[in-house]
């Protein structure tokens, strides 16, 4: 489910927010605009704000009248079974009631934020409350086969009516149903696939796995078809996979991932030293495969060893993969099996401040259990690090980072690699890829590794003086700790001669004074003294500050390591605006496309 979001009207209503939310890890707070100090987000508008999260499935918790959560939700209520949670809390955390969603998450949420609270959840289900279980909100990784008859189904035990449990599942005989041996209604518990009606509520638990092999490059429609097969012509049902399993060299495998979010269950990955442990026990063992990966049998190993149990299933095969279904003797949990693909995300702040990070960036830092950056970064996260692993580091020791950033990835952690900026401009992406190919090894390459942008320095600092980068640029670093002198000199050189905007990344440092000033006379034998230059400093942070002046004026002194330099074309203007600051824009030529059209 994804993670819920506060909407708060009031100061009082943030506070308690802000105490309730710990014990929902990734929620956010929403706040109304010119009236919340410290959201997550603003918004304007109340009815628009929490229609737009109901439409996109977000759970909400409104911290204020339930009248106007129910005013707002009113007109775009269609389908209760795809509804996201919504739920009501007392700007002063008095109580908290489920208004829609209760068997879909809102009844959860609401009984922990009561325990947080220390008051009791206002639940009106009538199965929570009559039975002490809700008959359609099985435990995770449980599935009911037929949830469109369990109002009805409920409706008859709450008229009096009996029931008899037909299998096991502890936290059906744990409640307070009135099970008796000869009922007429059945709650029956099976991997196999039964219809059920409404006198027969048919659940599935998580007790299959399925172990997958196939040929590298083996489409997703074979993979997926060969399943789905062979769990129908079984009799079994697709409720009651755990998991799809392989072994670790098809980590990286689209086809088993396709495979596995087709089903809605997670893929798990084994070493062939696990896998040929189980040889003794296959139907099908192969010689020529395991010449081919170090062990007797993939789909069946992969089957018998996530289950525990027996194997079910013998392998089926198709052109290009194979399939087996192991049976486990009890409900399997999928963080206890094998191991899982790591992701390392390498996310672009931007310069720091909430308004400037992407959506993206958020998503994906919220879903990360470990961050890995400089301890700068890792701080403006504010709230979003609560909770995560910490890998902070000083200025500098980029390679390690990123060497950290991927073995803790290869661990089968949710890795998120923090850069300012966007992360791809010289930044920390281009380093994870260069180690991936340099050192060459297996469990860094088939790792899901994935980048967000961010806003640039020059994104920002182009947008805070109006549009300098209207027309064609480039950006050039003047870091020689990487990149000769010489070889910098005769990009600066290229670039001038172009005519280009160019924006200076690393202009200067203590040790480095020399290379800005030589820039610029490069730079003044090609365009006006007069070129308006910005020096833009701590952009989009505290002490902010942006100063534009001319090529010619240009003095080192004025810059430091936290300044982007921004110098433009023999085209660029500056425009003075009333209130004494400047505009700073590169026409395209559209006054001169003008003048032709007028002549036409």
């Amino acid at each position: 489910m994804t993670a819920p979001v506060f909407v708060v009207l009031s100061q009082s209503g943030f506070e308690v927010a802000a105490g309730a939310r710990t014990v929902l890890p990734g929620a956010e707070i929403h706040g109304l605009a010119h009236r919340i100090t410290g959201a997550d987000k603003d918004f304007s508008s109340t009815l628009d704000h929490l229609t737009a999260l109901f439409l996109a499935g977000t759970p909400i918790i409104g911290v204020f009248a339930s009248g106007i959560l129910i005013r707002a939700l009113g007109p775009v209520l269609s389908n209760k079974r795809a509804e996201p949670p919504v739920l009501a809390l007392a700007e002063d955390g008095s109580a908290v009631v489920p208004l829609l969603g209760g068997h879909h998450g809102a009844n959860g949420i609401a009984r922990q934020l009561a325990a947080a609270l220390g008051i009791e959840p206002a639940i009106t289900t009538a199965g929570d409350l009559n039975f002490g279980v809700a008959l359609d909100e099985p435990p995770d990784g449980w599935h009911l086969a037929n949830p469109e008859d369990a109002k009805p189904y409920t409706a008859a035990l709450i008229a009096g009516a009996k029931v008899q449990l037909d299998g096991e599942a502890p936290w059906l005989r744990g409640s307070r149903l009135p099970f008796s041996p000869d009922a007429g209604l059945t709650l029956r518990v099976t991997e196999r696939a039964e219809p059920g009606s409404d006198t027969r509520l048919v659940y599935h638990p998580p007790v299959l796995a399925v172990g997958v092999g196939c040929e590298r490059g083996a489409s997703a429609d074979e993979v997926i078809g060969l399943v789905r097969e062979t769990l129908t012509e079984a009799g079994l049902a697709e409720g009651a996979v755990a998991a799809l399993c392989s072994i670790d060299v098809k980590m990286d495998e689209p086809a088993i991932h396709a495979a596995a979010a087709a089903l809605g269950v997670p893929v798990r990955f084994f070493g062939a030293a696990r896998l040929e442990e189980e040889a003794p026990r296959l139907a099908n063992p192969s010689d020529l495969v395991f010449r081919e990966v170090g062990c007797h049998g993939v789909a069946e190993g992969a089957a018998l060893a996530a289950s525990g149990g027996t194997l079910l299933v013998p392998k089926r095969k198709s052109a290009r993969a194979t399939c087996a279904i192991g049976l486990a003797p009890a409900p399997l949990n999928p963080a206890d099996i094998g191991a899982r693909r790591g992701r390392l995300s390498i996310v672009g702040i931007g310069p720091g401040s909430d308004g400037w990070r992407t959506p993206e960036a958020d998503q994906w830092l919220t879903a990360a259990t470990d961050l890995v950056g400089y301890h700068l970064y890792l701080d403006l996260l504010g709230d979003l690090a609560a909770g995560k692993r910490r890998h902070g580091y000083e200025l500098g020791a980029e390679e390690a980072r990123c060497r950290v950033a991927l073995d803790l990835a290869a661990e089968g952690r949710d890795v998120a690699l923090v850069s300012s900026g966007d992360a791809g401009i010289y930044a920390m992406a281009t380093l994870v890829f260069e180690l991936v190919e340099r050192e060459g090894r297996a469990d860094w390459a088939r790792l899901d590794i994935a980048v967000t942008p961010g806003i640039s320095a020059l994104q920002a600092a182009a947008a805070r003086v109006g549009a300098p980068l209207g027309h064609d640029f480039c950006t050039i670093s003047l870091s020689d700790l990487l990149t000769p002198w010489p070889v910098i000199e005769r990009r600066i050189k290229a670039a001038a001669e172009g005519d280009f905007v160019i924006a200076v990344y690393n202009p200067v440092s203590r040790r480095r004074t020399e290379q800005l000033p030589a820039m610029k006379a490069v730079l003044l034998e090609h365009r006006p003294a007069t070129t308006p230059v910005i020096i833009a400093r701590n952009l989009g942070r505290p002490g902010e500050a942006i100063t534009v002046t001319t090529l010619a004026d240009l003095d080192a002194a004025d810059v430091d390591m936290l300044t982007l330099v921004m110098i433009g074309s023999s085209e660029t203007r500056a425009l003075r605006r009333g209130d004494g600051g400047t505009w700073v824009y590169t026409p395209r030529g559209y006054a001169a496309k003008h003048l032709d059209d007028k002549a036409l």
